[in-house]
């Protein structure tokens, strides 16, 4: 048989709810729990002691009540000492009151669940009940002085009985006020660390070596009353939940489940945002890259196309005169002419390409004709990506071993 403890302090919602322990709310809109069956329940806490639900004497006081006037009572010097600290200092935000200390994760009333058994196997009522209440004595002789039990409620009203049981660490602070510390509490009680060579950490603190400790006291316990313990620790396994906590843990784990998915999708949705962004601002730099040499390219080749033509027809006509019968003088100023035709043409020419150049580097001209080469680029890019998709499918599709592809038609 296994026996259980699992403990905490808060969940999704915040701290553990007391109410759920001494049903002190409307028990009818539970599902988990047997209307008929919560007067079995027993009851105990710091002030009033013992009381049966079903019992003609009811409870004066709640468990919340209980726990908020134990927190007054012992608490109270220190929060009003630390507020004053804190108006000294002018952070008079920083104060806070018995009611937030009492629902601070850190500082709340830690709870634990005992179990033994589960639905398929358990023990009577009566004697997890003896068992815990010896578990509670050892509980107090040991750790008493910094862990004060304030209250605890034996469940029979649903499928697997359990007690769940609320406690506080407490020791003295630096100015000699006492405080909820759990760490300083189960130093003063004399707990180690797991690993004493390492730093204190989640993984290597006092928490965990009493929280084992008091485990294996309740697992000893219970084998004294003759039943077979497994003694390998059960960290709160899911079987061994009551169904309200078991619902709780399973909507947390698929919570976080899809909040890991969500947290992926969006890392990779922003990483192809960002290779979008990286192959616009490519394509914007090649565009204008390759716009730019084009001109440069066109301007350079139409000025050597548009020279090779004038200065060919010019030194035809050159030719013609320079083989003519006319007199050595007179091809002499002829040759002069002809050169000074070449230099006009050569300038007329390069005043063109000027005129030319200065058009394609117009801003509008410009960015329409990178424009063109962009969308002419993106789907030249989409067309090839499409390509390259089609072939990664086909070489998929036929890398697939036959055996599987007819196993797979054999189960469908």
């Amino acid at each position: 048989m296994k026996a259980t403890r699992h403990n905490g302090r808060a969940g999704q919602k915040g701290t553990y709810n007391v109410k759920h322990n001494d049903r002190n709310f409307d028990v009818k809109n539970s599902e988990h729990i047997d209307e008929a069956r919560v007067a079995q329940n027993v009851y105990w806490d710091c002030y009033q002691g013992y009381c049966f639900a079903g019992s003609d004497e009811p409870r004066k006081y709640t468990f919340s009540e209980v726990e908020r006037a134990f927190y007054f009572e012992n608490y109270e010097d220190h929060v009003l000492a630390q507020n004053a600290r804190n108006e000294a200092a002018r952070h008079k935000e920083r104060n806070r009151t018995i009611d937030d200390v009492l629902k601070n994760k850190n500082t709340c009333p830690e709870e634990s669940v005992l179990q033994l058994g589960n639905v398929d196997g358990t023990v009577p009522g009566s004697l997890l009940a003896q068992i815990s209440a010896e578990y509670f004595e050892e509980f107090e002789k040991r750790f008493g002085s910094h862990v004060h039990i304030l209250d605890w409620a034996l469940h029979l009203d649903e499928a697997t009985p359990h007690i769940h049981e609320r406690h506080v660490f407490d020791a003295l602070d630096q100015y000699g006020d006492l405080s909820p510390q759990q760490d300083k509490a189960l130093e003063e009680l004399g707990f180690e660390l797991p690993d004493p060579a390492k730093k204190k950490g989640k993984y290597n603190n006092r928490k965990m070596v009493f929280d084992a400790t008091c485990r294996k006291m309740f697992m000893d316990i219970a084998q004294s009353h003759g039943l077979d313990i497994d003694m390998e620790p059960i960290y709160g396994g899911k079987s061994y939940l009551e169904k309200e906590d078991y619902i709780v843990r399973k909507l947390r784990e698929e919570n976080e489940k899809l909040t890991e998915e969500n947290a992926q999708l969006k890392s990779e949705k922003d990483d192809l945002v960002m290779k979008i962004s990286d192959v616009e601002q490519l394509m914007d730099e090649v565009a204008t890259e390759a716009y730019e040499k084009a001109c440069d390219v066109v301007t350079d080749t139409v000025r050597k196309e548009t020279q090779k033509a004038d200065v060919k027809l010019i030194d035809e006509y050159e030719a013609r005169v320079m083989n003519s019968n006319n007199t050595p003088s007179v091809k002499n100023i002829a040759k002069q002419i002809f050169a000074g035709i070449k230099d006009v043409f050569a300038k007329a020419a390069e005043k063109i390409l000027g005129s030319i150049k200065k058009t394609l580097s117009d801003p509008e001209v410009k960015a329409r004709n990178i424009g063109v080469i962009k969308e002419r680029g993106r789907v030249s890019i989409a067309e090839k990506l499409a390509k390259y998709k089609e072939e990664a499918r086909l070489h998929n599709e036929s890398s697939v071993p036959k055996q599987n592809v007819r196993k797979g038609w054999e189960r469908s």
